[in-house]
């Protein structure tokens, strides 16, 4: 059973990097947190059975499709996500990456190089990635990749 320490440590985590009161989206209970035998760093982090996140060696959480779609409930979570063009929904589905001119919104709180969420226009979740560029420049530009998705639904 994890210890209170770890489950404070991670909504500290969310909300650091996801925009304050993301993390009022997790759910209290229901953690498994992973940690390195070697150097007792967190690894891992699990809720009923299921990958939430990894945390990458610079600290951030590389959230799995589960994880998105818990932080997804949060209004806030919205200014880390990308939206997709229907017509580009099916592609980011397979895996394949984001590229600008099928952006039709992306949050605020987007920089290259961190971690985003890629919805559709109904905001369901559709895949996790990392960000190419920030998120005012993807909506400018017209060509090119503006996220590479890790992990799609059919992935």
């Amino acid at each position: 059973m994890p210890s209170p320490d770890e489950t404070r440590t991670l909504s500290v985590m969310v909300d650091y990097l996801y925009g304050r009161g993301v993390s009022g989206a997790l759910p209290k209970k229901g953690y498994r947190f992973v940690h390195s035998r070697r150097s007792g760093r967190l690894k891992l982090v699990f809720h009923s059975g299921e990958l939430f996140a990894t945390v990458k060696p610079n600290g951030a959480l590389a959230l799995s499709l589960y994880g998105a779609s818990l932080l997804s409930k949060s209004p806030r979570f919205k200014e880390s996500c990308v939206e997709v063009a229907d017509e580009a929904a099916e592609f980011v589905r397979g895996g394949k990456s984001v590229f600008c001119k099928f952006v039709t919104a992306a949050g605020r709180e987007i920089y290259p190089r961190s971690e985003v969420a890629v919805v559709d226009g109904k905001g369901k979740v559709l895949g996790v990635g990392t960000a190419v560029m920030n998120g005012r420049h993807m909506r400018l530009f017209k060509s090119g990749v503006a996220v590479k998705v890790r992990a799609g639904l059919k992935s």
